[in-house]
């Protein structure tokens, strides 16, 4: 239970007080009502007693009373009827509200802190007995709860209410006092007829009520004198005979209003009265509809469908007291009546002493002379002992009377007794005792009571004395018998089951409640409480509910959902009983409960009635607080449920928007905007492909963000913006973005072009299981214009805002705003929407909110299937606004430690002036192409904007795939229909011959050095491109050499003529499927043919011979019947193919579906004069083996050679170093070879029935000798893990040739005839000439030694060859310049015939500059073998 202002001794003390009535004459009257009071009015704030007072029990023992109140009223005033009670509690529940604007209470409970607004914050622990002394102990006690004055209120109303009972006397009149003014002529004559009056009143049995205590009640005679308006020696001389004839104890003289007149604002007086008359006089009619209309069929159970006349029914009563109020029931607080204006403090002290006088003289002493008549006469008709306080124990001593259920007991509530009956005489004892504190002799009279009441079974009386001999028990000092609880249980089944009287029973629970709380049984008190609850009283129930929701929260061990849980029932009753404020109140404690807990159907019931009963409350503000709470949550509630908690918000919000005149558009809930995935595009909408005719794919809010594409975009921006800066890039550079989104880099304020489109592409989301419709959807924005042609520094333009909606419109000559009439929202759907902004002017624009109208899709619900109407579905204006947190900034030190934001930008657009504007389309650009398939298409560039545009570039991921060609050699067909059917390679009628020769440059191609080219210049005509002026150039496509779909990426660059103008980027994505073609393989090796005699220098020197095998490793996918090999080229500095070498037949080789082919081929150096004249240019030769020569030093042969993707920078093969790695680099350069072979072919495809002819060509680097090079790149090898070692770093390894290399420094060729005759019978011996020619391949002088000493020596050699010696001079030493060709004349010596081979000698070389390197054998040549003939 909520603490009380009072302790329970008090609280029990001042419900049973000694009542006393008042009957005044008309003029005592009137002397009081110079104050706006009545007599008993007068003297209510001064009924408490301030010192103590004492009397004598039966045994003569003092008792001593503290703190004593006595109830005085008139005696014409009348016990209320049932109804006026109820108007009564209820009035004073609805005037007793927490007030508004105060700090609220915490509430620690378990994990719970729960905030209550109250007045003031008590101290409730336990163990204390009296609740002052625990507000010493509060700043280190835990236990502690707020007041609920509304629930005093009802208490003191409700026992103040309770009428005069036949069964108990407890609030029977004890006294009377008559009051007579000294201004009556005859003032003991008038005492005289009032006395009579009230014997009459008690004895005649004409009256009912009042119900008086004992026959002889004590009538106190008052005279009442008017000092200001009064004689007063008249006034002590009628005093002084009242003492003769009643006695100075019954007797008084009353001295007030000293003051004339009522007092000035300078001396204003207290005013006591007023606590007390606010209550008495609160009793005004209260509206018969004051019922809650908005009552469920169960607190926790939803409407399934709107009440009706909800909302906005007005028959719908709001909160009782603000109806009573309206009805002009209260009277009006703004003038209030003022009471005692003409009583001083003196006078306030005068009625003090009078209360104190009265009790002391006149009724403690009329009290305690009962008790004694009463302990008498049961005492002599028992016939027990003197006193019956004495003989307690002896009574308690004997058998006791078995107690009786309560089921066993027959109905016997309306049993009478007489008014003599010794029981009854036993009751008046035990009330009169426990009136005066004499707890321990009226708990003894109780119990005595009640066992006769049981014996005789008057349930009523039996009730009765039980409650009382618990609450005696309760009160006696010391603690001699612990509470009966089953006493106070039994009492209260009694009234309500058997006696019917919910009364008596509320006040027992009350009482009882009270007792266990102070006791710490608060599980006992709030069971109590609940088993009070009824259907017969809401308002009743509600308190009964919220008092034991706060035993559960003042538990030692909180129970805090118990808590919430009947605070919402409590809450329900309130609301059933008209107490709208109390039911949002308590809606609002148990909301702290629940919230954010997971409950989520409680949470929605609860924020659903806290919105109805604050519209009912006329607070739309907390009303729209609690539905959008309901919507913005993900609910779990049923469609239907959630559409009708939608259309109470959009009612609710809408009736507050018409009556407020705020013209800013408030919040809207739903749907959900996820200003994060906010994303804004700058440009126009991309156009679709036309027929061949395909436009550049660039940027659009389809895309996905992709961060491995979005630096891969920067690098190719940053590269193509460097060679368009004479290859620096600005300090200040940064990638052009067209899309922002949460992924992107919005520190900086992006900029936007005037008269192109601005789209802001939001995200809503709809929570609900129910559709939404918005309507009117756009965009909120302030603009700032500003001119930028001006120097900076200027004065902004004034600020304009399209807010208003009048202002849409208006400012459409600024800035254009898309405005969507529809839009439409599925069931938990999430849906973006793009709004678009085209602007006028240059300025600064900020993109705030997103405005629109909510409202909820069109229902049928009509009666019948043929009657159906639509409904009109309400829309409500409202916005949303677009805040976007910047991303986390971690940089400095302080930032790290710190949770700091940085700006977010991408809403905050700056318009510049116009800028030109590229529109790029591709013609007959194809999607799939063989490997190394040459295709021609066309690209249309056009300027679209208004301003002419210069400097086109364009950058790609893949400069191998394309190119634009070379002006100068450009003889193919200018547009794309005459060039349909067309070769796109260069061609010459040419019968097969020796290889034809061309020089060329490769700058003549766009290539610097040996860098393939990244980025290519699109020649302008004019150098430039006008306002909608377009331009179509051809535009060749090589197939990638490796098979799949191939992601190549264009970038195309351009500026503005104006200077310091920022450029602009065109983005273009294109997806190539590659199929498989042809696999070319090629080896070289060293000829052995050595140049004859004076052809050295029409052949070029040394020659090489070059194996070419080509294979079809095409899977008929395409259609590809057969591959033809047109034409096989070379691209080189040193070397060039000179001659085939197939036979004649095997030109023009045709390959089907895995079939090979192999030709040879015969290459020389490049003339030596060429080579030193023309060092950067390559030799092209071209050997066409049909009757066609394509001139593959043109477009696009060259341009695709260049481009190729392994092209790659020649390292340079000497490095620094020693004499070792100069021998080193030499040596390599013998193997070197740097040839690169073309193979051109044309294959045949079907299609469409069809057959078309394609083109292609395919590239071999050779870069050594006898190492095969392939024209399909080779998948790498992954390599193994091999483990770490941590090792001190060796010394690089000092670079030395191979054996190998060493081995082919010089090639040795023998001259000799294949067969000689000699007549061995007349000459023995035979001598045969033989020419050696020895041939230095390296670029440095070579030491050479022959050795002709060798002989073969194994078996298989002389098996087959016979034995023979040379002649003459057997080991020669050499030295061999670079290239030069010796011959040495040798003499072989044979004995008789035979086949002999003559490539014994053995050749050993060493560099001239080797120092002490040994000679290396050289590899030698084929057997060369002689036939010896005798003749």
């Amino acid at each position: 239970m909520a603490q009380c202002a009072q302790s329970v001794q008090e609280f029990v003390q001042d419900s049973f007080v000694p009542t006393v009535a008042v009957l005044c004459s008309a003029d005592a009257e009137r002397v009081t009502r110079r104050n706006n009071l009545s007599f008993p009015e007068l003297l209510r704030p001064f009924c408490r007693l301030t010192s103590e007072g004492h009397l004598r029990d039966p045994n003569n023992l003092v008792v001593v009373v503290k703190g004593l109140r006595i109830s005085v009223t008139g005696v014409n005033t009348q016990p209320l009827q049932p109804g006026e009670v109820r108007k009564l509690l209820s009035q004073a529940v609805s005037g007793c509200q927490p007030p508004e604007g105060l700090p609220a209470n915490v509430v620690t409970a378990g994990d719970y802190d729960l905030n209550i607004s109250d007045r003031s914050v008590k101290a409730s622990v336990p163990w204390y007995s009296d609740w002052k002394d625990t507000f010493t102990q509060l700043s280190s006690s835990k236990f502690y709860t707020a007041t609920t004055p509304w629930f005093e209120a009802y208490r003191e109303n409700f026992l103040q209410s309770m009428p005069a009972s036949d069964h108990e006397f407890l609030n029977h009149y004890l006294a009377c006092m008559l009051v007579v003014s000294s201004r009556e002529a005859a003032p003991t004559e008038q005492f005289q007829r009032l006395s009579q009056e009230q014997h009459r009143v008690q004895h005649s049995g004409e009256y009912t009520h009042p119900k008086w205590f004992i026959p002889n009640t004590l009538k106190y005679y008052v005279l009442l004198h008017d000092i200001s308006d009064g004689d007063e020696q008249r006034a002590d001389s009628v005093y002084e005979d009242m003492k003769q004839r009643y006695g100075t104890q019954c007797c008084y003289l009353l001295k007030i209003n000293s003051r004339a007149a009522a007092a000035g604002p300078a001396e204003q007086m207290p005013d006591p009265w007023s606590q007390y008359l606010q209550k008495s006089r609160a009793q005004s009619p209260v509206s018969p509809e004051a019922s809650d209309a908005l009552s469920e069929s169960h607190p926790l159970e939803l409407d399934q469908t709107s009440n009706l006349g909800y909302p906005g029914n007005p028959s719908v009563a709001v909160n009782s007291i603000d109806t009573s109020r309206k009805q002009g029931g209260l009277p009006a607080s703004s003038t209030p009546v003022a009471h005692g204006a003409c009583l001083t403090l003196n006078d306030h002290d005068r009625i003090r002493q009078f209360i104190q006088e009265f009790t002391f003289r006149g009724l403690l002493p009329h009290i305690e002379k009962n008790i004694r008549q009463l302990n008498d006469q049961l005492v002599s008709r028992k016939g027990l002992s003197r006193s019956l306080f004495s003989a307690t124990k002896k009574w308690f001593g004997g058998g006791k009377v078995p107690e009786k259920s309560i089921a066993e007991l027959k109905n016997t509530a309306g049993l009478l007794y007489p008014p003599e009956a010794p029981e009854l005489q036993i009751r008046k004892m035990a009330d009169l005792c426990f009136l005066v504190q004499h707890y321990e002799l009226a708990y003894s009279c109780y119990h005595t009571a009640k066992k006769d009441f049981l014996s005789d079974q008057a349930m009523l009386y039996a009730a009765g004395a039980l409650e009382m001999a618990a609450m005696s028990a309760f009160l006696q000092s010391g603690a001699p018998r612990p509470y009966p609880a089953h006493y106070m249980e039994t009492a209260i089944q009694t009234y309500r089951d058997v006696c019917k009287n919910m009364v008596l029973a509320e006040r027992c629970a009350l009482f009882s409640a009270e007792v266990l709380k102070s006791q710490v049984k608060y599980s006992e008190a709030a069971a109590l409480l609940i088993k009070m609850t009824s259907e017969d009283s809401d308002l009743r129930s509600a308190l009964l509910l919220e008092q034991a929701a706060h035993c559960f929260i003042n538990m030692r061990s909180p129970m805090v959902r118990k808590f919430a849980f009947h605070m919402i029932l409590s809450g329900h009753r309130f609301s059933k009983a008209g107490q709208k404020r109390h039911a949002l109140r308590c809606y609002c404690q148990a909301m702290q409960v629940y919230k954010g807990k997971g409950w989520t159907l409680a949470e929605d019931h609860i924020n659903f009635t806290i919105g109805r009963q604050s519209f009912t409350l006329r607070q739309p503000e907390n009303a729209i607080a609690a539905f959008r709470h309901i919507l913005i949550n993900d609910s779990k509630q049923v469609a239907t449920q959630q559409s009708a908690f939608l259309r109470e918000y959009l009612y609710v919000y809408k009736s507050v928007s018409q009556s407020s005149s705020d013209v800013t558009l408030p919040q809207l809930p739903l749907p959900c905007l996820h200003s994060a995935q906010t994303r804004v595009f700058f440009g126009h909408e991309r156009r679709l492909a036309e027929g061949e005719k395909q436009a550049a794919t660039h940027v659009w809010l389809d895309q996905e963000y992709d961060g491995e594409q979005a630096q891969l975009w920067a690098e190719l921006e940053e590269q193509v913006v460097g060679v368009a800066n004479k290859g620096s890039v600005p300090i200040g550079f940064q990638p052009t973005q067209y899309c922002l989104s949460c992924h992107t880099d919005n520190l900086r304020y992006p900029l936007a072009v005037v008269e192109e489109p601005i789209i802001v592409e939001v995200v809503f989301r709809n929570p609900l299981k129910v559709p939404l419709a918005l309507a009117e959807l756009s965009l909120l924005w302030k603009f700032t214009p500003k001119d930028f042609s001006r120097p900076p520094g200027g004065v902004p333009g004034e600020a304009l805002s399209n807010e208003k909606e009048a202002a849409v419109t208006a400012l459409n000559d600024i800035i254009s705003t898309e405005v969507i009439p529809e839009f439409t929202i599925g069931p938990e759907e999430t849906k973006v929407a793009r709004l678009q902004l085209l602007p006028h002017k240059t300025g600064e624009l900020q993109v705030l909110s997103v405005l629109y109208s909510l409202g909820t899709v069109e229902e049928d619900n009509g009666t019948s299937e043929g009657s159906r109407t639509p409904s009109r579905p309400t829309f409500v204006r409202g916005r949303q606004d677009l805040e976007i947190q910047g991303p986390r900034l971690n940089t400095t030190k302080e930032e790290k430690t710190s949770v700091r934001h940085g700006p977010d930008h991408r809403l905050d657009p700056v318009i510049t002036p116009p800028m030109p504007l590229l529109e790029v389309f591709f013609i007959n650009f194809p999607t799939g192409l063989l490997c190394g398939e040459i295709r021609k298409a066309w690209v249309e560039f056009v300027n679209v904007s208004a301003v002419p545009l210069t400097g086109l570039r364009v950058a790609s991921t893949h400069p191998e795939f394309f190119t634009f060609g070379c002006a100068a050699s450009d003889l193919t067909p200018v547009t794309p229909t005459a060039s349909e059917h067309c070769s796109a390679y260069k061609t010459m009628a040419t019968p097969p011959s020796v290889a034809a020769t061309m020089l060329v440059s490769p700058a003549m191609f766009g290539v610097s050095g040996d860098d393939r080219p990244t980025v290519a210049e699109i020649p302008l005509v004019g150098g430039g491109l006008g306002p909608g002026e377009a331009l179509q150039i051809p535009l060749w496509l090589r197939g990638p050499d490796r098979e799949g779909v191939h992601e190549i990426n264009f970038l195309f660059y351009y500026e503005s003529v104006e200077k310091n103008a920022n450029h602009r980027v065109l983005r273009h994505k294109a997806f190539i499927c590659a199929s498989r073609s042809l696999s070319v393989r090629a080896t070289a090796c060293h000829s052995n043919t050595l140049p004859r005699r004076g052809g050295a220098e029409e052949e070029g020197g040394s020659s090489m011979l070059v194996f070419v095998d080509v294979e079809n490793i095409n899977t008929s996918e395409a259609g590809v019947r057969e591959f033809h090999i047109v034409q096989v080229s070379s691209s080189s500095r040193q070397w060039r193919l000179h001659t085939c070498i197939n036979p004649t037949g095997d030109r023009d080789s045709r390959l089907a579906s895995r079939e090979r082919g192999k030709l040879c081929f015969r290459a020389t150096r490049c003339r030596t004069q060429e080579g030193e004249t023309h060092a950067r240019k390559y030799t092209f030769a071209d050997l066409n083996l049909g009757n066609e020569q394509i001139v593959s030093s043109t477009t696009p042969c060259a341009d695709f050679f260049f481009r190729r993707a392994n092209h790659t920078r020649r390292q340079s093969l000497t490095p620094a170093g020693g004499a070792d790695d100069g021998v080193t680099g030499v040596v390599q350069k013998c193997s070197e070879v740097e040839l690169n072979i073309i193979v051109l072919w044309k294959a045949y495809v079907v299609e469409d029935n069809k057959q078309l002819i394609l083109e292609g060509q395919l590239h071999v680097a050779l870069q050594t000798v006898g190492k095969e090079a392939c024209s399909v790149p080779q998948k790498e090898e992954a390599q193994e893990m091999v483990l770490l070692k941590f090792k001190p770093d060796q010394p690089p390894p000092v670079s030395r040739p191979t054996l190998e290399q060493l081995s082919r420094l010089i090639k040795t060729c023998l001259h000799y005839p294949e067969s000689y005759d000699h007549p061995f019978p007349q000459k023995s011996l035979c001598m045969v000439p033989v020419t050696l020619t020895l041939s230095n391949c390296s670029l440095a002088q070579v030491d050479v030694i022959i050795d002709l000493r060798h002989k073969t020596t194994s078996p298989e050699s002389l098996e087959v060859h016979g034995t023979f010696t040379w002649l003459g001079q057997t080991q020669y030493k050499l030295q061999l310049r670079p290239h030069e060709v010796q011959r040495l004349v040798l003499k072989a010596c044979f004995f008789q015939a035979g086949v002999y081979n003559l490539g014994t000698p053995r050749v050993f070389a060493k560099m001239a500059q080797a120092g002490t390197m040994c000679e290396t054998s050289q590899q030698s040549s084929m057997p060369a073998l002689i036939v010896i003939n005798s003749v």
